[in-house]
């Protein structure tokens, strides 16, 4: 059994010392949006703040995704990952104690898969944050990633109309999401162009995105238009 902790687990991963999720950024930064909410979100979030929990390999298999629903105003934050064979465990906790906005919101949170879980075959994701544990599974990928993260874009399913979209660069600017279009085999994703300044970090950032007309059989891809993020992304 091997425990990480989630600080010096995402610097290996990433080459960072920063964590970014989809709905967190630096103070008086933006924080990312999807173009809407996907659907199927009618369960009231329970006494931890989170209603419903999904899981996405992202990055080739180097890390999966984690997305909760609840206030997104109070977005959980990564504890402990620990890997047991072909289980990975993750514990959230709670961001902090303070009032939260009444809305029901996808979060997002980057987790470093653990040594010794082969991704090429099917993996089980344990998710515990206060006093429950949810469990999902994650198919096995066709190959496993070779050597450290290139920093390229990565996109997958989390849910039949949700695609969590990674990537990399300023932790202080995340991408924030004007439209998401459906064309033929896949979206196209319109970003905001920022033109402000920000950090000269390189940080993992996660965006959920509601995709019109959902999860289609075959290829499928994102063509991501402005934000300095111009070009493709083939979703997995």
């Amino acid at each position: 059994m091997r425990l990480l902790r989630a600080s010096s687990a995402v610097a290996t991963l990433a080459g960072v010392a920063l964590l970014a999720t989809a709905c967190a950024s630096a103070p008086g930064s933006d924080a990312p949006t999807s173009s809407r909410t996907p659907s199927g979100l009618s369960t009231p979030p329970i006494a931890d703040g989170v209603s419903e929990v999904e899981v996405a390999w992202l990055d080739g298999g180097r890390a999966i995704a984690v997305l909760t629903w609840g206030s997104s105003s109070c977005v959980p934050t990564l504890g402990d990952v620990e890997g047991d064979g072909q289980s990975i465990s993750v514990t959230l906790a709670a961001s902090s104690e303070k009032a939260c906005t009444d809305d029901l919101a996808p979060r997002a949170l980057m987790v470093p898969v653990p040594e010794g879980v082969d991704v090429t075959a099917d993996v089980e994701v344990e998710i515990v944050h206060g006093q429950r544990t949810d469990t999902s599974d994650l198919e096995a990928l066709a190959e496993a990633p070779q050597g450290q993260t290139e920093y390229r874009p990565s996109a997958s399913w989390f849910d039949d109309d949700g695609i969590v979209l990674l990537t990399w660069g300023s932790s202080s600017c995340p991408p924030i999401v004007n439209d998401v279009q459906a064309t033929d085999g896949g979206a196209t994703v319109t970003l905001q162009d920022i033109d402000r300044p920000c950090t000269m970090d390189m940080a993992p950032r996660l965006t959920p995105l509601a995709v019109p007309g959902g999860h289609a059989a075959g290829p499928y891809e994102l063509t991501l238009v402005g934000g300095g993020l111009d070009g493709k992304v083939a979703v997995g």
